[in-house]
């Protein structure tokens, strides 16, 4: 047991689990074995005390009255949340019991696990759930709703998930983000950003909607979904038509800029701007900003690539920081994620040897809906955690669907009785990170931390570690891989001979220091993990693959006829489905919006506050209309997965498509289309 369980008031060290690339260091204060208030570690070399909103009322969350305390099991229809209690014993002696039987008619496809990173911790995310649904040897989930496409793009150019460091961005004087509402979803590259603003840096904020980043920038530039690829060909060919490129950058540190320059002439400033509907002159004005500061850097975000095109977009813009040399300046380059340099080992972690059948089959998540009701092969049995599908998935109500079959043994684990969790036929009660060992590492900042329980588990919960052991036993697996601690999982996992910048990290000297940063280098000079060794502005490996080997701009899928594209971006209170069921937050974020340009509201009659359906062949929300010039016309934006409360239309998924975007397997969320009325 933690030391820190044992004592019932006091301070003690903690991280945020949350999916998010901050990873708030944090101090958690405990009154009578409870927390009662959760602020940021002020000590933390990154994030040095700030904390957003949501992890400042965490304690309202981990003591909800709604809080699940013991197992439970259906007594009602599905979806319609009737439920008793019952035993551990009893809830894994039925769960174990189907699977079964269902392994000995259906065959181990016909068990499905579904999550997703709810709890950022290694052990609890991709730990022992992993080596329990390899042994058994059930269908395998492709975990790519949130960044598969653009991590892939960029894989493509720079060979792995490796930027700068943020903390040198303090050190640059152009800072633009791209497709990311950075004061909602990471807040702390904002705050660097302000300190190198105040070093004379210049923020450029590019996106669909006018958020909280836009509004902080020196300039917004507004463009519409999907085209992000465009502009960033466009800036390219202006670039090398006005020679702000660094040649000798260029020539030793990249392959194919000369194909790429004659390959960009088709990208005229007048063609990209009827693409993007960014002006022509503020193209112009852009691309020499770019061409003319160093150092500049690109913080990439998610919500570009959350389209058709979103792995090519991010490719494409990816190759921008190579044109003008910034990757040889302290302070430039970009950033879509730093994962490479935390890269563990998930060998050791997941023990993808105890899959027998190399051919087992893979369903991508983003397709949960229509892998729910095939009639070919169908799946029988689903366990849930971590996440919560009937309202994050896309295309929902096709998600529902599935969820409704009387046939679908559903299991949840979860903190709550969520959407998903209603559908059910045993729910689990699942402990908060504050409860659980675990390791976490940022995609951002270049820290891994060790989280040591801080207090007892919350009623009857269980970790996901307990529960897939307890699973395992049940089933009868008696393998070492469901025998070791958690310690060491730790230690193994942290063991990574392929990863230099983690040699110097143990698990003692986690235990000891509460977080460590790996030895990151800057990239270049030296060779990246690309084939060539070198920025790939030509990619021999994407032609293989099936793609243009130089970036391009494809149009995004036709989605029908409706005149409105649809973009359901984050809120500032809630990340994705998490705390949307908690009061704290929901009146924090008050009631979901519909932003509508001024031209488009006049046009429908439609003024703000008004209430709104959209709607299109997938299904229909009511929301509140927010009319202004925070989008552009024939855009429409929500912001926030809004719980599926009684009496509302306010999930947005119902609308989104749950097509495969072009790299990765990847969500299609901001590519569909929907139509609108004033009710």
């Amino acid at each position: 047991m933690s030391s820190f369980i044992k004592e019932k008031d006091g301070i003690f060290p903690s991280v945020c689990s949350l999916d998010c690339p901050d990873q708030c260091g944090l101090l958690v204060h405990k009154k009578d074995g409870k927390i009662v208030k959760v602020e940021g570690d002020p000590n933390h070399p990154v994030t040095k005390g700030n904390i957003c909103n949501k992890v400042r009322n965490m304690a309202a969350r981990l003591y909800d009255e709604k809080r699940l305390e013991y197992p439970l099991k259906r007594v009602g229809a599905k979806g319609e949340g009737k439920f008793e209690r019952i035993t551990w014993d009893e809830a894994i002696a039925t769960i174990t019991n189907r699977w079964k039987s269902l392994i000995e008619t259906k065959g181990p496809e016909s068990i499905i696990p579904y999550s997703f990173y709810g709890n950022m911790g290694y052990i609890t995310a991709e730990g022992m759930d992993r080596r329990f649904f390899h042994r058994m040897g059930a269908s395998q989930l492709d975990r790519a709703v949130c960044q598969a496409a653009g991590s892939e793009g960029y894989k493509y150019t720079m060979g792995g998930s490796f930027g700068i460091d943020p903390e040198d961005s303090v050190d640059s004087k152009l800072i633009i983000f791209w497709g990311v509402n950075a004061v909602s979803t990471n807040m702390h590259q904002v705050v660097l950003a302000q300190k190198a603003k105040k070093n004379g840096a210049k923020i450029v904020v590019i996106d669909v909607h006018k958020n909280q980043t836009g509004r902080i920038a020196d300039w917004f530039i507004p463009i519409l979904p999907g085209t992000d690829g465009a502009l960033a060909l466009g800036m390219m060919n202006i670039l090398f038509d006005e020679n702000l490129i660094d040649e000798d950058f260029l020539k030793n540190f990249t392959i194919g800029y000369e194909q790429l320059r004659e390959h960009v002439r088709q990208y005229d400033p007048v063609t990209v701007s009827g693409i993007t509907g960014v002006p022509v002159d503020n193209l112009y004005k852009l691309a020499r900003l770019y061409g003319e500061i160093t150092p500049s850097f690109i913080r990439v975000g998610n919500g570009l690539q959350h389209h058709d095109n979103g792995g090519m977009s991010v490719r494409s813009i990816a190759c921008l920081p190579a044109l003008t040399g910034q990757w040889l300046h302290k302070g430039g380059g970009a950033l879509k994620s730093n994962s490479g340099y935390l890269a563990h080992n998930t060998y050791s972690m997941q023990r993808p040897d105890l899959l027998e059948n190399k051919q087992t089959r893979t369903i991508n998540m983003n397709a949960i809906g229509d892998a729910l009701l095939q009639k070919n092969n169908p799946i029988q049995s689903m366990y849930v955690y971590g996440s919560n599908p009937a309202v994050i998935a896309p295309n929902s109500n096709k998600v529902k669907a599935g969820l409704e079959r009387n046939d679908l043994f559903l299991v949840v684990h979860d903190l709550f009785l969520t959407e998903t969790a209603r559908y059910a036929d045993i729910v689990l009660p699942s402990t908060s990170s504050y409860e659980n060992t675990d390791l976490y590492g940022s995609y951002w900042h270049n820290h891994f931390h060790l989280q040591q329980p801080v207090i007892e588990a919350y009623g009857e919960s269980k970790s996901n570690y307990e529960v897939f052991k307890l699973l395992a036993n049940g089933m009868e697996y008696d393998d070492d891989a469901f025998k070791e601690t958690e310690a060491e999982m730790i230690e193994n996992a942290l063991s990574n001979t392929g990863n230099p910048y983690i040699e110097e990290i143990t698990y003692e000297k986690l235990a000891k220091n509460e977080y460590m940063k790996a030895n990151v280098k800057p990239l270049l000079p030296g060779k990246l993990l690309t084939p060539s060794g070198k920025i790939e502005l030509y990619s021999e490996k994407m032609v293989e693959d099936g793609y243009h080997g130089l970036p391009t701009y494809t149009p995004i899928v036709n989605d029908g006829d409706a005149p409105f594209l649809f973009v359901p971006g984050p809120n500032h209170n809630f990340l994705n489905s998490t705390f949307s069921n908690n009061e704290k937050h929901i009146k924090l974020e008050k009631t979901p919006k519909l932003h509508i340009n001024s031209e488009d509201a006049i046009a429908y009659g439609i003024e703000t506050d008004d209430i709104v359906k959209i709607w299109n062949e997938r299904g229909e929300c009511e929301l509140t209309a927010a009319v202004g010039d925070n989008v552009l016309k024939g855009v429409l934006v929500s912001q926030g997965l809004w719980a599926d409360q009684p009496g509302t239309k306010q999930i947005v998924n119902s609308l989104t498509p749950d097509r495969i975007a072009d790299m990765g397997g990847g969500a299609t969320f901001f590519s569909g289309r929907v139509n609108i009325e004033k009710k």
